[in-house]
């Protein structure tokens, strides 16, 4: 199991590290029950990882690996495919990044975070973590390298565990503020939600660019032994 959560925490914390979900995540504690839709929408993201993650496992099942444990042939095609369509997605976000002296350009539905429901925040934090560009690859990649290591279920389950809790960190941060600081988190929420904002694109071509290439040489690795 050792060696699975060694070749799943990256994974997660690349899903940890969202800049549109923080975003979305401070702008929702600013609104009059911050607290409230902040933890609604940390559900629904946890949810989105756990379930997608969990299809994954059944997807795998028994056939994940080996009888040596060894990942299975499509395991390591899929990592390769997730792997280049990851850094293709990185190509095209570092060609779109903007210029250094123009303003950053935020999704329009972000200016009515504070009118959402609470199932439309439930639903926001589905969204941005199971059909996100980045995280979902990382989420597939993940459990089908839990899958292929040739675990007990329970120890499937844990592992998965692991992962979606490492992945909501970079949301548990902002709430953590919020929960400490009281008012001034305010200020300071802004503050992280102004350079994220700024840095977003350049942020998510790195991203992308780095775990593409980490699942790039895990496929490979995998197809060649």
């Amino acid at each position: 199991m050792g060696k699975v959560l060694g070749d799943v925490l990256g994974l997660a914390a690349g899903v940890a590290i969202s800049p549109l979900p923080i975003i979305a995540i401070i702008l929702v504690l600013v609104t009059p029950r911050g607290l409230l839709n902040g933890l609604l929408f940390i559900v629904g993201w946890v949810v989105g990882l756990s379930a997608l993650g969990a299809v994954m496992l059944v997807i795998g099942g028994p056939g994940g690996a080996s009888a040596q444990h060894h990942p299975a042939t499509w395991v390591g095609g899929l990592k390769l495919g997730l792997g280049l369509l990851l850094v293709l997605f990185g190509a095209r976000q570092w060609h779109r990044r903007p210029a250094p002296a123009s303003e950053a350009q935020l999704p329009k539905w972000m200016a009515a975070i504070d009118r959402f429901t609470p199932v439309k925040i439930v639903g926001l934090g589905l969204a941005l973590s199971a059909a996100n560009v980045k995280n979902a690859p990382l989420t597939i990649a993940a459990a089908a390298s839990i899958s292929s290591a040739g675990l007990p279920p329970g120890q499937q389950i844990a592992s998965l565990a692991v992962f979606v809790v490492i992945g909501t960190l970079g949301l548990l941060t902002p709430l953590a503020v919020l929960l400490c600081m009281g008012e001034r988190a305010t200020a300071v929420l802004s503050g992280w939600k102004d350079w994220t904002a700024r840095h977003n694109v350049a942020v998510m071509a790195v991203l992308f660019f780095v775990l593409g290439a980490k699942l790039l040489g895990d496929g490979i690795g995998i197809l060649v032994s």
